[in-house]
């Protein structure tokens, strides 16, 4: 029953485009308290998004869920050949990354053809606080990661890795001024990545392109100027997938 009146809640949102919980009671037979009452829940969770006092839409996380152009193969069938052909010009590995649930993980890596010797990242879930490319889907995601909630529970996987709330919300300030994250031997000794998201804000705020190397390759110079590239390579993406005129039209809106 619980599921059904949440299901018919999307559903008369989604008819109408934007609904107020007026509108919900009037196409169904839940009373006000009740209605108002699962519509902040499913707001809380991301599937509801309010968008004038009182009257909501379809929330981004829903709207990512159904809209296919964002699936994993729908996204590599863009992003891959760009990721491939960098990594053929640095000679270096460079993946994407990508938000699911509470999580930031690397769904595809593509790496140098040209016999050079480069690190892989790997596949899977990467830690918030300790890898670039959750890290730069973090600082743009504040729901995402609440450092209030974390002092005393973040690991260190090397002497390098931020364990202290404090020092990470600096960098995740310094990571929106500059628009790209590294990660220097925080999560692997020897192991550097840079990486940025696709757009700060948006479902491009929810991947991250990026790439790993040896610090004897990353050196602080390099990283200095491969971040901005990374981070108008993420941008470019963004724009590609018509993500950019989506939040124009918002910010006009």
């Amino acid at each position: 029953m619980h599921l059904e009146r949440l299901t018919l809640i999307l559903e008369i949102v989604g008819q109408k485009k934007e609904a107020t919980v007026a509108d919900i009671c009037a196409h169904s037979d839940l009373p006000k308290p009740t209605a108002y009452r699962l519509v902040q829940d499913l707001v809380a969770v991301g599937l509801l998004e309010p968008v004038a006092r009182g009257t909501f839409s379809i929330g981004l996380r829903l709207k990512q869920i159904a809209h296919s152009e964002q699936s994993d193969r729908a996204l590599l069938e863009i992003i891959g050949p760009v990721l491939k052909r960098a990594a053929g010009e640095y000679g270096a590995a460079f993946f994407l990354s990508r938000l699911r649930g509470k999580s930031v993980e690397i769904i595809h890596v593509e790496t140098p053809e040209t016999g050079v010797s480069y690190l892989h990242p790997g596949l899977g879930k990467r830690p918030l606080h300790a890898c670039s490319c959750s890290k730069a889907v973090a600082a743009f995601s504040p729901d995402l990661f609440l450092t209030s909630e974390m002092e005393g529970r973040l690991r260190a996987y090397t002497e390098f890795t931020l364990t202290s709330v404090q020092d990470l919300e600096a960098e995740f300030e310094t990571i929106r001024k500059r628009g790209f994250a590294e990660c220097v031997e925080e999560i692997e000794r020897g192991m550097c990545s840079v990486a940025a998201p696709l757009a700060p804000n948006g479902p491009g705020a929810t991947l991250s392109i990026g790439a790993t190397g040896s610090v004897r390759v990353f050196t602080p110079a390099f990283r200095e100027k491969l971040g901005p590239q990374i981070t108008q390579m993420a941008r470019e993406m963004s724009a590609n997938l018509g993500w950019d005129a989506v939040q124009d039209a918002k910010k006009s809106g």
